[in-house]
């Protein structure tokens, strides 16, 4: 093969450079946001967006943000410092390299076998073992009515009225903690909507349903904590999936991609869900 040109090298480069320009540009798109700080480049201004919407609408992320102002487990005060630049660039390091400490239950997360039964933690059960089939796949996102909440007693009409087909093994319910905006508060709010033990052994007994999603930090009430988790964790076959984002997304039928961090020994993990239409 003969050596390339220079005039043909040269071309070559200022089309590699386009073309990387290009999908630079794709994934870091460059359009106003939540008070994202920005950078002059050589003249240039550099803002990254933080999207919920992609692809022209047909990927929504349903997973939270992670921020120090975002709800924790019974904080008043949130999540706090959860980051530090232990490395940095602008000090002599080579490259910024950051360090987090955070709750295996953080945001959008994902619960195991072993968060409520402690021979399944000693056991080995945790979010390493979870079934990817059952994270991954056909889900049906529902709205649940505002003045019910989802226990035993109103859990068979709710189910009725939700009109959710045999056979569908992953709903995620959308409920008044959505509408009341609970995950963009810092204090914890025990009033949030989620399962009673009753409710969550009918949902059990009575569907499908391998992978229940629910929008705030617990499926389970505060009041049945719990007893509900016990229920729901028991087989090892149910798997939680806590803290969803749903505002702003239609109900309906979905493919769902959640996949948490593959934590050897963690009952708990963050994770990154999205829909797909």
């Amino acid at each position: 093969m003969n050596a390339l040109s220079p005039l043909l090298f040269a071309h070559l480069l200022i089309a590699a450079a386009a073309v990387a320009a290009a999908a630079a540009i794709d994934a870091y798109p460059t359009i106003p946001s939540v008070g994202d700080c920005s950078v002059s480049d050589g003249g240039e201004e550099l803002r990254p967006v933080r999207r919920e919407v992609y692809d022209g609408g047909r990927i929504f992320d349903i997973s939270h943000r992670i921020t120090s102002d975002m709800p924790s487990w019974k904080s008043d005060d949130g999540l706090g410092q959860f980051v530090r630049l232990a490395g940095s660039m602008k000090n002599g390091s080579l490259a910024n390299n950051s360090d987090m400490k955070l709750p295996a239950h953080t945001g959008t997360h994902v619960d195991a076998p072993g968060h409520v039964f402690d021979h399944y933690f000693d056991a080995g059960f945790d979010v390493d073992t979870l079934d990817l089939a059952v994270l991954n796949g056909p889900a049906l996102l529902v709205d649940v009515p505002r003045d019910k909440n989802l226990t035993g007693i109103s859990l068979t009409e709710i189910m009725e009225s939700l009109h959710i087909p045999k056979g569908v093994r992953r709903v995620l319910f959308r409920t008044l903690n959505t509408d009341r905006r609970l995950m963009y508060k810092k204090e914890f709010d025990t009033s949030y909507v989620g399962f009673m033990k009753d409710g969550a052994k009918w949902l059990v007994e009575n569907t499908d349903i391998k992978l229940v999603g629910i929008d705030y930090l617990s499926v389970a009430a505060f009041d049945d904590l719990i007893p509900s988790h016990l229920v729901f964790l028991e087989s090892r076959e149910i798997i939680l999936v806590e803290g969803l984002k749903l505002e702003d997304v239609p109900a309906g039928v979905y493919t769902v991609h959640c996949l948490p961090l593959r934590l050897l020994g963690a009952e708990g993990s963050p994770i990154r869900c999205i829909l797909i239409k």
